[in-house]
């Protein structure tokens, strides 16, 4: 008997998705411990150990590998608690950091503050040395600058240091020279070297994620110092791997020299799992959505992999490192409502989180959230939730929406109540048209996924602003992106930049490129134990037309590359192009242009399939838990709706809307616009009753 385990940390809530091939599939949700998280990891596999009657240590004895989903460097970033980090930077650009690309975000706004950079000036020292664009020096690096810097740097107390020279893409030379001096001055500092991060063209984007790798470093080792010591002395000799904002998996020696690699590390796994289960009705294409305790995230697959970015903002900070394409916003369960200088009610980003929680925790948490509302509309049991594990308490609930909601806007509790449920489903419902309506896609023709332990309490509402006919809840929903973590390959990505009009450059050197990055992915899955015919490795080309500013990542086969077939990428180049922006430039002859090549190197790991659920041998009523009140949107009141029982349902049974369907892990809404029907994976696939009757 051998178990594999996803765990995925929230702001409230951590996950454990297990799986094996004799038991099949178990869930477990734990609450957060934000001081220490590997403090709550332990006590879910306590629980999971528990439920099988072991002691911690010999279960973990049977646990062969762990897939662990962190947000220790996001939430680091954002509190701004990372490491005092120091700038080695090229003279006559030390303010590159704080003058970013020169663009205001929100140019009309005069009151507009710029984004505070992680290293203050004073600690982003210059130092003379100078390369041209193709890497040619032009003035040899002052080592003396190099030493006077390093002991500020010591005086100074900096825990992490961050070396980022212009145009070192090209010649890493100076910054290796600088590198040796600081590891020999500075031994216990945590290093960063842009030509190790990011040896790629744009100076802001190199300096900021280079920054940012630094800044989160020494955290996230510490972390994973503290999370291993635990693990092994309690019993844990498996493999450890650590979740990228990439959609890959790694080992924690690899994460320790990319921390900027784990910055969006908790969802990631989400769009892998969504995928499983959309793929047996043939949806190769879905949305995600995943509303936790604290964030909402939302994303988009397309032929069955997830929209990818090679560059984002993390609360204003640039991070240019591949990552899943995915929206954030501060709506979960814990999001508090409050009533803004004008009068209108929000929801949100501020979050009860864990401590205190919300109100119905009756852990001292007196500001009413989204759950406390879910409460008050009869949505949750208080007596079922989590399983039984946490009792809910409706006073303090109630309470606290009527002396921060209700009372204000001269509301009732639960008209309050109503209010804070819409504006909330709101806010989701512009996150989805974040990936797809401004990015020229129609929500309507996508399935929509549903996930997170909130998410499918608002569904139903977020599907029907937008349109949507179809949804699927799947059976491990509340902890999807713990279970994707079990469904992602070892991944490392490489990147060179090469710019270049494509036709003229020398195929050989784009070969070589391709050859030495395949041989440093290959040597990095080897080391992870991860045999040659279990790689793969796929080339991705950043083009653009001449003139243009921003570029197309477009896959291309390696045979082209080795064939020097530039005609088959500059077709695969235009359509890529016109299906991203409806239109090419193919047949006015255009010229292409070669910024960057990039390469994925993936290791194949085993993927846990769905569980199958077998056909409904009895009557539905048999699942019928009772009746509760609670709040029907679609006809503006509350009635007494049948409540179902989901450990009973069975593939086939067909529930009509409105109703409420239990799970142990979360509560599906139902609304009066949809019918649910139980397929043979378990999921819950949710239809719009009018667009049934279209069929």
């Amino acid at each position: 008997m051998s178990y594999r385990i996803g765990i995925d940390v929230g702001g409230t809530f951590t996950d454990f998705f297990m799986w094996s091939h004799e038991e099949g599939v178990t869930t477990a949700k734990t609450l957060s411990t934000p001081d220490d998280p590997s403090i709550g990891l332990l006590e879910g596999l306590n629980q999971l150990a528990a439920g099988r009657g072991l002691e911690l240590r010999d279960f973990l004895a049977r646990v062969n590998t762990i897939v662990h989903g962190t947000t220790v460097t996001t939430n680091a970033t954002l509190t701004r608690n990372g490491a005092k980090t120091g700038l080695l930077t090229t003279a006559g650009v030390r303010d590159a950091l704080e003058m970013r690309r020169g663009i205001r975000e929100e140019q009309y706004n005069n009151r507009f503050l710029n984004a505070v950079p992680l290293v203050p000036r004073r600690r982003r020292l210059a130092v003379r040395g100078r390369l041209d664009y193709a890497g040619r020096e032009l003035e040899p690096l002052n080592t003396e600058d190099v030493r006077a810097a390093v002991a500020a740097f010591a005086r100074d107390g900096v825990e992490a240091v961050a070396i980022c020279f212009m145009n070192a893409f090209a010649n890493p030379a100076h910054e290796q020279q600088a590198a040796a001096i600081v590891r020999e001055a500075l031994p216990g500092a945590y290093l960063s070297v842009s030509t190790e991060v990011l040896p790629t063209i744009r100076f802001y984007n190199r300096v900021s994620t280079t920054v940012l790798n630094s800044y989160v470093g020494p955290i996230l080792n510490r972390y994973l110092e503290s999370l291993t010591a635990r693990l092994s002395q309690a019993g844990f000799n498996g493999v450890l791997l650590i979740m990228q904002s990439n959609g890959g998996v790694a080992l924690p020696e690899v994460m320790r020299r990319r921390p900027s690699a784990t910055l969006l590390s908790g969802p990631a796994g989400g769009p892998s799992a969504a995928v499983a289960y959309t793929r047996p009705h043939g949806d190769e294409d879905c949305i995600l959505v995943d509303m936790g305790g604290t964030s909402f995230d939302a994303s988009l697959v397309r032929g069955g992999s997830a929209a990818m970015t090679h560059e984002c903002d993390l609360d204003r900070l640039r991070v240019a490192v591949p990552m899943l394409d995915i929206v954030t916003i501060g709506a979960g369960g814990g999001s508090i409502g409050w009533i803004d200088e004008g009068g209108l009610l929000r929801m949100g980003p501020q979050s009860a989180g864990a401590k205190p929680g919300p109100a119905c925790y009756g852990r001292s948490g007196e500001l009413p959230t989204c759950t406390d509302a879910n409460v008050v509309l009869g949505y949750l049991d208080p007596e079922s939730f989590a399983g039984g594990s946490l009792r809910l308490r409706p006073e303090p609930a109630a309470e606290a929406i009527r002396r921060h909601v209700a009372e204000p806007l001269s509301l009732s509790v639960e008209d309050a109540a109503v209010g804070m449920y819409r504006v909330i489903n709101t806010n989701m419902a512009h996150g989805v048209r974040e990936i797809t309506v401004k990015r020229g896609l129609d929500p309507r023709e996508f399935p929509l996924v549903v996930a997170g332990g909130a998410g499918a309490l608002h569904g139903c509402m977020i599907a029907a602003e937008l349109e949507m006919p179809r949804l699927v809840v799947p059976p491990t929903a509340s902890v999807l992106c713990a279970t994707g973590m079990l469904m992602c390959d070892l991944r490392h990505d490489y990147v060179r930049t090469c710019v270049s009009r494509l036709h003229e450059l020398d195929p050989a050197r784009l070969r070589g490129l391709a050859r030495e990055m395949m041989e440093e992915g290959a040597a990095e899955l080897g080391r992870e134990g991860v045999s040659p015919e279990r790689m793969s490795h796929q080339l991705v080309l950043d083009l653009r037309y001449l003139k243009q500013y921003h570029e197309v990542a477009v896959a291309v086969p390696l045979q082209a590359v080795e064939a020097g077939d530039y005609a088959a990428i500059g077709d695969l180049f235009h359509g890529e192009h016109n299906r991203l922006y409806g239109y090419d430039l193919s047949a006015e002859g255009t010229g292409i242009e070669l910024i960057n090549v990039r390469l994925v190197s993936r290791g194949c790991v085993e993927r846990p399939t769905p569980p199958q659920v077998a056909p409904a041998d009895q009557p539905l009523e048999k699942a019928l838990k009772g009746t509760r009140r609670a709040w029907v949107p679609e006809r503006r009141s509350f009635a007494n709706l049948p409540v179902y029982d989901a450990g009973r349902l069975a593939a086939g049974h067909a529930i009509e809307g409105p109703a409420l369907i239990e799970r142990a892990d979360t509560t599906i809404v139902v609304t009066e616009g949809f019918r649910a029907l139980i397929d043979h994976h378990g999921s819950c696939l949710l239809t719009a009753k009018q667009d049934r009757k279209g069929e």
